[in-house]
């Protein structure tokens, strides 16, 4: 069995695989302070719930964005349940030239998802939009190449950030409003955060497609991919389980 774990900023996706098939999955709350013993007690209380026995687990593959959570995570890993894992980083194999200028400064997950995507799609080009904390675009060519992308705020930190600046605006929650033309106070700022979140999606991406000068396929991936794909005249297909697949895709080439 494959334990595929994706740390994000503010969520970590574990799943587990038999093979090609996912068992099942799971998102908890990335913790930066979370140590070994947390991680081993999370993952058989994850495990457990769903009658799975860890002890199945014979190879694992980590992607991280959180430096301080690897070392525990390798630990827990490690020592408690005997698997040494592949963590996705320099020297491990992705099968896909990074173009960056500097291929290190790429976060694990974007090229994780690039795989993934590039390997639905080809030979197509294909563009990746994923909803996390912040919000990324990573352009693959027909050739599968990573050819880099845009990293904008995420619709959370956009809350966040009118919430705490402006004096007299209150905390609302994120959803999509009837009208674009607000008539309180609350729905305006809905409108403003999501129409306006929509019009920043497919503004990068058609500015993307056009200076790539190739066909694209686009999909989104994220904790707010389908919210945010419902109004998008851009985003063609959702794909929930983009990164753990292109977890389990990388793995299949360091073993």
């Amino acid at each position: 069995m494959l334990l595929a774990i994706d740390v994000g900023n503010t969520n970590t996706v574990i799943g587990a695989y038999d093979g090609e098939t996912l068992l099942d999955h799971w998102r908890i709350a990335t913790w930066e302070q979370r140590t070994s013993d947390e991680y081993t007690i999370a993952l058989h209380s994850l495990f457990a719930m769903k009658g799975l026995d860890l002890k199945q687990i014979s190879s694992c593959i980590v992607a991280s964005v959180v430096p301080g959570t690897v070392q525990p995570l390798r630990w827990a890993l490690e020592d408690r349940i005997g698997v040494k894992p592949v963590v996705v980083g320099p020297g491990v194999k992705t099968g896909m030239p990074i173009l960056y200028e500097n291929p290190k400064e790429v976060g694990a997950d974007r090229i994780v998802n690039a795989v993934a995507a590039y390997a639905r799609f080809k030979p197509s080009g294909v563009i990746v939009v994923d909803f996390g904390t912040a919000t990324t675009f990573d352009c693959v060519s027909p050739a599968g190449e990573y050819l880099g992308g845009v990293i904008a705020p995420g619709i959370g930190i956009s809350a966040d950030a009118l919430y705490h600046h402006a004096a007299k605006l209150p905390r609302v929650e994120v959803d999509r409003p009837t009208h674009v033309v607000g008539r309180n106070t609350v729905v305006s700022i809905q409108a403003g955060l999501y129409y306006g979140y929509v019009g920043l999606v497919d503004g990068l991406v058609t500015r993307m497609v056009a200076e790539c000068g190739f066909p694209v396929r686009v999909v989104a991936t994220g904790g707010q991919a389908k919210f945010i794909a419902k109004a998008s005249t851009t985003i063609e297909a959702v794909d929930d389980l983009l990164t753990l697949t292109g977890l389990k895709l990388i793995h299949a080439l360091n073993v």
